[in-house]
């Protein structure tokens, strides 16, 4: 497993390794010494950004989410006859799932054990 170094570290950087350890080892099984040495930063460099794994955890699913709701604001998604406004939502929605891959994958492991997984799961369920 390939590690970043601490000079290109960035608080994107970090969400990206998370994602990517939360799918491998499920977010139950993911500790901050997990998140930590896959970043190749100390736990206090991660802590220095974020509260914690719940705060990754819900940065992440944001991404896929806050994707998925823009859709629904976009003028092809709200012009046009039903049909047209339906084939244009799925076609985009398609889009964002192809683009978020890690992010989605993560949004749909989520299991509601935690305030964080609830919100997903309901946010989830709105759109």
């Amino acid at each position: 497993m390939t590690t970043a170094k601490r000079d290109t570290y960035t608080p994107e950087t970090l969400l990206t390794v998370a994602v990517r350890v939360f799918n491998e080892r499920g977010y139950d099984g993911t500790s901050m010494e997990h998140l930590s040495r896959a970043a190749g930063i100390s736990k206090s460099s991660i802590y220095h950004h974020v509260a914690g794994k719940e705060e990754l955890l819900r940065r992440a699913v944001s991404r896929a989410l806050d994707g998925l709701f823009a859709i629904l604001d976009e003028p092809g998604a709200q012009r046009g006859r039903a049909v047209e406004r339906v084939e244009y939502v799925t076609r985009r929605t398609v889009d964002v799932l192809m683009a978020e891959v890690p992010y989605v994958t993560l949004l749909l492991r989520v299991r509601g054990n935690t305030k964080t997984e609830r919100w997903a799961l309901e946010r989830r369920r709105e759109f």
